[in-house]
């Protein structure tokens, strides 16, 4: 009997996964164990083990679509069994395959109210310009991959459309034999209109378009219209050319768009598709001629004599180009959005900023190196005595609860870590018991482990406190947003070599500010200020660290 396989949550804040990579595909065997598909969380990407078996007989989501925790993702079953009954039984609204879907009912519809045959009646099936874009008006067929009387398959690429953003792929969603092709390559068409049609071979394609508004009854005779309408066209070009304005050039949107986007006037600019209409590819190999250039010339070579006295200064111009990169927010970017922001506008922050002298701390840890089987950094001593000062100030070791504080007699300390996406968590648990050894290991091994996504939900997962350190970037000073359910958050900057005053002199320091940013409605200024003191003290006498 066939099964789904649905959205597994694997993470206690993920509502949704996207599919990364399909490792099956329908038609091959899954046996118990097998991996099946990569998911993207809002954590990570993890790899996604079937805990059925059988043979995939359907995938409910393609690689990038994201879906919902607990939505059908698949179906396993005997090979050649009807997995229909699994969807529907599934109760969660599975679409069916994309082959079997019909977009082609509205269509048939409309010809049929326009006084057309009803297409579905004949097995034919009317593709129209489709809305590629939300602002998208009309499109241009840029290319046709197949000509009348070619088989099409329901995948097939039937035509590039240029719109007023990209240029775009139309898929057929239909199979049989392509019979009519409405618009020539070149040409725009609105949205919504009938571009082409497939069905069987020998389907009387006149029938169809009778009476309907959004086509030419008769393509040969709607060719001749474009030839005669094409006739007085060098005239026009000349008018196109002998005027700066844009509004009569016959160009795509896409072309208009680019070349406001270069400052390129389009006027000059000579069109390559039908009736000499300018397309994108005119646009981008355009190259301004000097022409203009020495035509400006020219009239300051005649009022040459009237202003000899004055020097005229003409300013060059300057085509550039704006470009920009748009992508997709990952997943870990949106929890990291959602989080932060609810942390941010919820919980009012309090920030309490302290310098400590690290000149003790650098010489403890240059000693320390020259023993420990592993290199101690900085962060490894701030996490240290952080825990520390955190068993000595509980109430900054607290979560925010609703109705209740929770003070928490455990320090799990969590070290913000920066990847491509955006930025994980990984938590030192029972920070105050270990050795700085053991915190340095530790910690360089949840870095590894991120870069690479390789870490596990349960590695980020508890903590009560969290450090973010940007130091090693030379920062001199920043605040941190808390990270739920802390109650508080240490930002941690740079060293610093700056002028102190020692002894009444003024000296050469190494000075590290620390920002604390605590959750008002769980700790005040003083508790804070406290806090930092402790871990103050920590920090400019390291030996205390180790007792």
């Amino acid at each position: 009997m066939a099964e789904v396989v649905r959205m597994p949550k694997m993470s206690d804040t993920m509502t949704e996964g996207v599919i990364a990579k399909w490792h099956k595909k329908v038609g091959d065997k899954v046996n118990t164990g097998d991996l099946i598909a990569e998911v993207e969380t809002d954590k990570a990407t993890m790899d996604f083990e079937s805990f059925q078996e059988g043979t995939l007989l359907y995938i409910g989501a393609e690689e990038g679509s994201a879906v919902p925790v607990d939505s059908v993702i698949a179906v396993l079953g005997a090979p050649g069994e009807d997995y229909k009954s699994a969807l529907e039984g599934a109760g969660n609204g599975a679409a069916a395959p994309a082959a079997e879907s019909k977009p082609e009912t509205t269509a048939p519809a409309e010809e049929a109210e326009e006084g057309g045959i009803d297409p579905e009646s004949v097995g034919a099936t009317v593709i129209r310009m489709p809305l590629l874009s939300d602002t998208m008006t009309e499109g241009v067929i840029a290319e046709w991959h197949k000509k009348v009387g070619d088989t099409v398959k329901s995948d097939d690429t039937l035509a590039d459309v240029e719109t007023d953003k990209a240029t775009m792929e139309v898929t057929a969603y239909a199979e049989g034999t392509l019979l009519y092709v409405g618009v020539e390559k070149g040409q725009a068409a609105k949205v919504n209109d009938v571009i082409a049609i497939v069905g069987k071979e020998g389907t009387d394609v006149q029938a169809l378009l009778k009476g309907g508004k959004k086509a030419a009854s008769n393509p040969t005779e709607g060719n001749k219209a474009e030839e005669s309408s094409a006739t007085p066209a060098p005239a026009q070009a000349e008018a196109q050319t002998s005027t700066s304005s844009d509004a009569r050039v016959k160009a795509s949107p896409l072309a208009k768009k680019l070349a406001e986007e270069k400052g390129i006037d389009l006027s000059q600019v000579k069109g390559s598709a039908e009736g000499g209409r300018i397309v994108k590819k005119d646009v981008e190999n355009f190259k301004p001629s000097a022409q203009p250039a020495a035509q400006a010339a020219a009239p300051q070579t005649d009022a040459a004599p009237a202003a000899k006295a004055e020097k005229t200064i003409t300013i060059p111009q300057f085509i550039g180009e704006e470009k920009y990169t748009e992508k997709p927010v990952t997943q870990m970017r949106k929890a990291i959005a959602r989080s932060l922001s609810d942390s941010l506008f919820t919980a009012p922050h309090i920030f309490v900023t302290m310098s400590i002298d690290m000149d003790s701390a650098i010489a403890a840890r240059a000693k320390m190196n020259e023993y420990a089987p592993v290199k101690i950094s900085f962060n490894d001593l701030v996490v240290k005595a952080t825990a520390i000062a955190l068993k000595q100030h509980p109430a900054i070791n607290s979560s925010w609860l609703g109705d209740k504080i929770r003070v928490n007699e455990h320090v799990n300390i969590g070290v913000a870590v920066a990847v491509d996406e955006g930025l994980v968590v990984p938590v030192i648990k029972f920070a105050d018991g270990k050795s700085l050894s053991h915190i340095s290991l530790e910690v360089k091994d949840f870095a590894q482990k991120a870069k690479t996504k390789k870490l596990l939900p349960t590695d980020m997962q508890g903590s009560t406190f969290t450090i973010s350190n940007l130091g090693m970037f030379g920062v001199d000073e920043f605040t941190a947003i808390i990270n739920p359910p802390n109650a508080a958050i240490l930002a941690v900057s740079g060293i610093q070599q700056v002028p102190v005053v020692k002894n009444g002199a003024i000296v050469p320091g190494n000075i590290m500010k620390v920002t604390l940013s605590g959750d008002h409605r769980v700790v005040d200024g003083a508790v804070v200020a406290a806090f930092l003191q402790t871990l103050k003290a920590l920090l400019e006498e390291p030996v205390r660290l180790l007792v």
